[in-house]
């Protein structure tokens, strides 16, 4: 089955997180529970709990790709092995498109400010930015996930 990436795009829209819609973008096709997804993934956005760190379409997206190669090799060292040379094949990609994994660098705002809030909301970063994070990641997870 593959991933449907409108799910995260409508997921976003309807006031998900970008981690949050990442991962339920895959809930379907990699068999999760829906609201465990939700659960799991509530604390990453805005850069890991508004800390504006790592960008939530990023964390989101090591989930899937922790999970995607779980899935795929039994042996704990050579899954952690594997995940490992994704997360960083991902986070190479990602800067490559995005200029950097950071979610303050990405939308040059604060969002624990007033004025970042105005900033963001007057300027429309969360479909200028945001959503396409969200569909970057995923076609990169796509690609290198699918590859393997």
């Amino acid at each position: 089955m593959k991933v449907k990436p409108e799910k995260a795009e409508i997921s976003f829209k309807s006031g998900l997180n970008c981690a949050q819609s990442v991962l339920m973008a895959y809930s379907e096709p990699l068999n999760l529970d829906e609201n465990f997804c939700l659960k799991l993934s509530s604390g990453f956005g805005g850069g890991m709990g508004r800390l504006q760190k790592t960008c939530g379409a990023v964390t989101g997206s090591y989930m899937v790709i922790g999970i995607k190669t779980s899935n795929k090799y039994n042996d704990l060292n050579e899954s952690r092995e594997k995940t490992t040379s994704l997360i960083r094949e991902f986070t190479a990609r990602f800067k490559e498109v995005n200029g950097t994994t950071k979610c303050r660098e990405l939308l040059k705002c604060d969002l624990n400010s007033k004025h970042g809030q105005t900033y963001f909301n007057d300027n429309n970063l969360a479909e200028k930015v945001c959503i396409k994070c969200i569909l970057d990641a995923i076609n990169i997870v796509e690609e290198i996930t699918n590859r393997n």
